[in-house]
């Protein structure tokens, strides 16, 4: 099994599946395709040989036939995988936990476009005076955080921790990101909430992530709007 992302920095989608991967210990090889978005990318050239999107993350079995099958979106790869190993609990196993956890995904998937806008992910920056300011400034982005922080502390409440609904789950993984956007542009949450955030930083695969996002060293201005060359924000 392969799994295509992006530079680790910078691909928030890409974190979310290799984080569940990582830490249920489910084998894979990494496929990592540097991002450029240029006339001729490399990046879109590469990705066609898995997934007629543009997008990665993707997941790629090969089958006893050799042929391979790509299941793409991070959505459906969290499916897929635990259509792959049912004795993971991948999805909690109470069937109301479960069905909050994929709304508590889907709503993160197709919703906090503010957040995910205006805060792009940044493993590496301090961006600090960016989120005070952004905070300022956007009433829409606190708006988001308001909603993250008021869904967390319900799952929480919930399950009594220390992730959102007991042990780990693709719920955690898919806020992996989030979780990195809060703490680089240090939005003000709660106390609980922050907590939570400590939790899940130090969780395996959010750990082994960051740790290698860090290691990359690889600046790309288009990813990054509020700095023009790496190091502090300039």
């Amino acid at each position: 099994m392969k799994l295509v992302i992006g530079n680790k920095n910078y691909s928030s989608w890409s974190m979310r599946s290799w984080v569940l991967l990582t830490h249920f210990g489910i084998p894979f090889e990494e496929v990592k395709l540097r991002f450029d978005f240029g006339a001729d990318s490399a990046f879109y050239r590469a990705l066609a040989a898995y997934t007629p999107t543009h997008h990665v993350p993707v997941l790629v079995e090969q089958h006893g036939s050799g042929q391979a099958f790509s299941t793409w979106d991070t959505l459906a790869i969290a499916e897929r995988v635990a259509d792959l190993h049912p004795e993971l609990p991948i999805w909690p196993r109470d069937p109301l936990a479960r069905a909050r956890a994929r709304s508590l995904c889907a709503e993160m998937h197709s919703d906090f476009r503010n957040l995910r806008n205006l805060c792009p992910m940044n493993v590496e920056a301090d961006l600090g005076d960016v989120g005070r300011r952004l905070m300022a400034e956007h009433p829409e982005l606190g708006a988001d955080l308001a909603r993250v922080v008021q869904a967390w502390r319900d799952a929480l409440h919930g399950s009594g921790g220390p992730f959102l609904f007991g042990g780990f789950s693709a719920a955690d993984a898919f806020f992996a990101p989030v979780m990195v956007r809060i703490t680089r542009y240090r939005l003000p949450v709660p106390d609980d909430i922050q907590a939570y955030l400590q939790t899940l930083e130090l969780a395996d695969g959010v750990r082994e992530w960051i740790a290698q996002a860090r290691a990359e060293h690889d600046f790309l201005d288009f990813e990054e709007p509020y700095r023009k060359a790496p190091g502090p924000r300039t």
